[in-house]
């Protein structure tokens, strides 16, 4: 095996000092153009890979970001939502040289390991997304120290100053609401997520924007799941048999909807209404009828995550890194 090329060897074939060659390697300032494109040239025809320890100890930075997601393994590989958020974030985060250490929630011993990893010094940065309402994980992530941003509102209680990324929820569902009455539909259900995160508040703030004195049994608890969206339909259709529309808090719960009215003979759009809420084309190619939803950029609101943090690393006062909500978009289909 041939002996790994050396920083030494790279600022001879450059001819620069080492220390010029060390400063364009880690990213350092105050080298001019000519001299740093001659050294990225020498690592290129050397085949040089830094010393990760080694840059450790220059720059102060581990290179990697922490991806918590406060759910258990089975969601997080079964519901499409994460993989597009995960796949923005880890798209940036490659784009930036980062490498990405994907945590999730399984049980309660799992936030105390996850504490530990972050206290330990081994990332730059978390991201942490899916958060409920009664999770320790942002308590966690303020104790660590460990500059974060989160995906979605946090709730009561969450670290303040953490900024994070989130889509306009209740003017989505408000937008959705709104186009189901305008067919003329006047026992719109609601089959809402769980009430534990803010999306799903949000959005059934939304419903009761427009519907302000909707019927409580047009209003069943889901969890986000094609399951719970099915167990929903059913449990509506038998205690409201009247109901002509249906707004799914997501996708999953509007595709379990779909299933339920094909089984009960009813058509859509013409018996009962219906209207999702993400977009996301892994459950919308299952749909029959194609689906009416409320579009989110999961994928861009991944990447916004990264570069909120890439801000947070850069100005750790927190300058530049505001939360941002992204807008949201109804998209008109065949069930509605």
């Amino acid at each position: 095996m041939t002996p790994r090329p050396t920083l030494e060897e790279v600022a001879a074939r450059a001819g620069v000092s080492r220390a010029t060659a060390s400063r364009v390697v880690n990213g350092g300032s105050g080298v001019r153009q000519p001299l740093i494109d001659r050294v990225r040239t020498a690592v290129d025809e050397l085949g040089y890979v830094p010393n990760h320890a080694a840059r450790s100890l220059v720059t102060q930075r581990h290179g990697a970001v922490a991806v918590i997601i406060a759910e258990p393994e089975f969601r997080v590989f079964s519901d499409p939502f994460f993989q597009q958020q995960v796949r923005g974030i880890s798209r940036e985060l490659t784009a930036n040289d980062i490498q990405l250490v994907l945590l999730w929630v399984e049980e309660e011993a799992d936030h105390e390991r996850i504490g530990r990893y972050l206290a330990g010094g081994h990332v730059d940065g978390a991201l942490a997304f899916s958060l409920h309402s009664d999770d320790r994980l942002a308590g966690l992530i303020a104790h660590s120290r460990v500059p974060a941003v989160f995906g979605g509102r946090p709730g009561a209680g969450s670290a303040p100053t953490v900024p994070y990324v989130d889509c306009d929820n209740r003017g989505g569902a408000r937008a959705a609401v709104s186009h189901l009455a305008s067919l003329g539909c006047r026992s719109i259900a609601h089959i809402a997520g769980p009430r534990d995160q803010t999306s799903a508040l949000d959005r059934a703030a939304g419903y009761f924007d427009v519907l302000i004195e909707a019927d409580p049994e047009l209003i069943y608890q889901g969890d986000f799941t094609r399951v719970s969206g099915a167990r929903a339909m059913a449990a509506l259709l038998d205690r409201r048999p009247d109901l002509d529309a249906v707004f799914a808090a997501n996708d999953l719960m509007a595709l379990g909807a779909l299933q339920v009215l094909q089984e009960r003979g009813l058509h859509v759009p013409r018996d009962v209404a219906v209207v999702g809420f993400d977009d996301m084309e892994a459950v919308i190619s299952d749909c029959t009828p194609a689906l009416t939803t409320v579009r989110q950029d999961i994928e861009y609101m991944g990447r916004l995550m990264v570069r909120l943090l890439m801000r947070l690393l850069e100005n750790p006062s927190g300058h530049g890194s505001d939360s941002v909500i992204t807008p949201t978009v109804l998209v008109r289909r065949q069930s509605a």
